[in-house]
């Protein structure tokens, strides 16, 4: 792994008390949460919600995009955490939806495989020993390692692994499509899957993390020699600047690779690019789109800070309990959240049907800036989750 420097807290002053959340105020947001899934369950029933909202209010869509499953994933949240049947059922009704689209190829041409079948069907599996969703999700990883190219070691993200404008590409957000790979190993044996995965790790750390620990949103692989092309950005504020999303997804990927594959340095890699993040956050810790903005009227990325939560919970989990970093991430998700939690839910926005306001999915493409994104809403439901109790992850 190439050097990669670190900056340390900057302001450790700020992470060395715990904020004033309680579990009492966690389980009253997931409470309100609920309250939107049940009010989701019928419109949703046989269709997704958007990507983003429009006017804070998530459309009717089908089974085509990256982020149906997050709707799913909660579903599978909440009935977890309330026993209650009728999350069960909703999601499991979704599962036949997820069975046609790999059972058919259709729009399956991603690696965002990984968030789809991870969150709709290993989770099942995992909850409810569904062996129907066992297969799909192994049928999906099959698809998925497809996607791997050997010469270059990496997964390609997107289109046709043969259009010349695609190919060689990877992005940060891979990260978290790796988990479906692990635990197609860990389930059929094969072993192919994990080396995929592992090798796509390594070169993501290698080639997606500057020496500064920002992050390239995307970089190019030469597929024939397997050398190093060039880093850019496709939702990011430049090709230079480090787009927030892309740093939670770093934060919370890579100590996700480490739980299946113990290499400490990645352990090591994402305390730098944590750092980074943190020493970037405005006053009330919730991330601007692109860390370029630490202050003025750019919008802030909620879907981002929810991200982040996430991965620093799960990277103290991985550190020494005499670490100072580990009480420091914590509090620091836990500040982040409790920002969250007042400023930043749907609670006092009736009209709305999502969970977290102030979100971004792409703000060069003028595409849900200051909406709800359904992801967010997602990751914000887990990491009330991870604070209220000790929760294993479907990733």
């Amino acid at each position: 792994m190439k050097q990669v420097m670190d900056e340390g807290i900057l302001a450790t002053s700020k992470y060395e008390k715990a904020p004033r959340l309680t579990k009492e105020r966690c389980m009253e947001a997931l409470t309100f949460i609920y309250g939107q899934i049940d009010r989701n369950l019928e419109t949703f029933k046989d269709t997704f919600p958007s990507e983003a909202s429009t006017g804070n209010i998530y459309r009717q869509v089908g089974n085509t995009e990256w982020t149906p499953a997050f709707w799913t994933g909660m579903l599978w949240l909440a009935y977890e955490t309330t026993g209650n049947e009728k999350y069960r059922l909703a999601g499991e009704k979704q599962i036949e939806s997820f069975r046609q689209r790999v059972e058919e190829q259709r729009y399956t041409n991603t690696h965002d495989l990984g968030f789809l079948y991870t969150l709709s069907c290993v989770s099942a599996y995992k909850l409810t020993g569904n062996e129907e969703a066992k297969q799909i999700a192994l049928d999906a990883a099959e698809l998925l390692y497809i996607r791997y190219l050997d010469q270059a070691g990496i997964i390609q993200a997107w289109g046709d692994l043969s259009d010349p404008k695609q190919q060689g590409r990877m992005i940060i957000d891979c990260l978290m499509n790796l988990p479906l790979l692990y635990w197609a190993s860990e389930v059929s044996g094969d072993t192919k899957f994990y080396e995929a995965a592992a090798s796509h790790v390594r070169m993501s750390a290698r080639y997606l993390i500057r020496e500064d620990a920002s992050s390239f949103h995307t970089f190019y692989m030469d597929t024939e020699t397997g050398q190093p092309k060039y880093g850019s950005t496709a939702q990011g504020y430049a090709d230079d600047s480090c787009w927030s999303r892309g740093q939670a997804w770093g934060i919370y990927g890579f100590p996700l690779s480490y739980r299946y594959t113990g290499d400490a340095e990645l352990i090591e890699l994402t305390s730098k690019i944590a750092n980074y993040f943190l020493n970037r956050l405005p006053a009330d810790y919730v991330c601007y789109w692109d860390l370029i903005f630490t202050e003025g009227p750019e919008e802030r990325d909620s879907s981002a800070a929810a991200i982040a939560v996430c991965g620093l919970l799960e990277a103290a989990k991985h550190l020494p309990v005499l670490d100072p970093l580990k009480r420091q991430y914590e509090n620091a998700a836990l500040l982040i959240l409790e920002s969250l939690i007042e400023n930043y839910m749907t609670t006092h926005t009736p009209e709305s049907n999502g969970i977290l306001l102030h979100a971004v999915y792409s703000k060069p493409g003028n595409n849900g800036v200051d909406e709800c994104c359904i992801w967010g809403d997602y990751y914000m439901q887990e990491a009330l989750v991870r604070v209220t109790r000790d929760w294993k992850p479907y990733w």
